[in-house]
């Protein structure tokens, strides 16, 4: 068997040792290690370790910003929540208040609704008599047509049977005769 870095070629049944390939004598492994060198080299002159420290720092300062205006906020929750308690205190008494201004807002609103009430009483009162006063008069009214009425019919019924065509003909003589008289 070949040693470690040694790769054989069969020949003729035989195996031959043979060594791996170098370049610049540097085999594979101490080529890349030669190019991670290089790239780390590139790395430090660029200034890569001082960009992500100050991204870092950067994180670190909004991170402590956040950290700041979270305590003020977890402050005014604090504050708010006393004053709430202090409210919420307080409101018994307001409800107790309220509770007894309701009272007498209904016996305010209840005497005022009786004394509408009487005065809808009476004024609905007054309507009805001056609608059966309205109708008396109305019948009143119309038995003195129906009346009227009735004796314009009899007159004309009575008349009709007394005055015949020579009745009616002396007086239409008459009243030519009347016509050419002055007044």
């Amino acid at each position: 068997m070949p040693e470690t870095g040694e790769a054989a070629i069969v020949s003729q049944g035989e195996e031959v040792p043979h060594a791996d390939p170098t370049a610049l004598f540097l085999d594979p492994t101490g080529w890349v290690s030669l190019a991670m060198a290089v790239f780390i080299a590139l790395l430090l002159w660029k200034g890569v370790p001082r960009l992500v420290g100050r991204m870092l720092d950067g994180q670190i300062a909004a991170i402590r910003s956040r950290l700041d205006e979270a305590k003020q906020l977890r402050a005014e929750a604090e504050a708010l929540r006393a004053e709430y308690a202090a409210r919420l205190a307080g409101v018994e008494s307001d409800a107790a208040a309220m509770v007894l201004h309701a009272e007498d807002d209904a016996r305010a609103i209840r005497a005022k609704a009786e004394a509408d009430a009487a005065e809808l009483v009476e004024r609905r009162t007054r309507m009805a008599e001056d609608k059966i006063a309205a109708a008396e008069r109305q019948a009143i009214a119309d038995v003195r047509i129906r009346a009227a009425d009735a004796a314009a019919k009899a007159a004309a019924a009575i008349i009709a049977d007394k005055h015949g065509a020579e009745a009616d003909r002396a007086l239409v003589d008459r009243t030519i005769a009347g016509l050419n008289r002055p007044n």
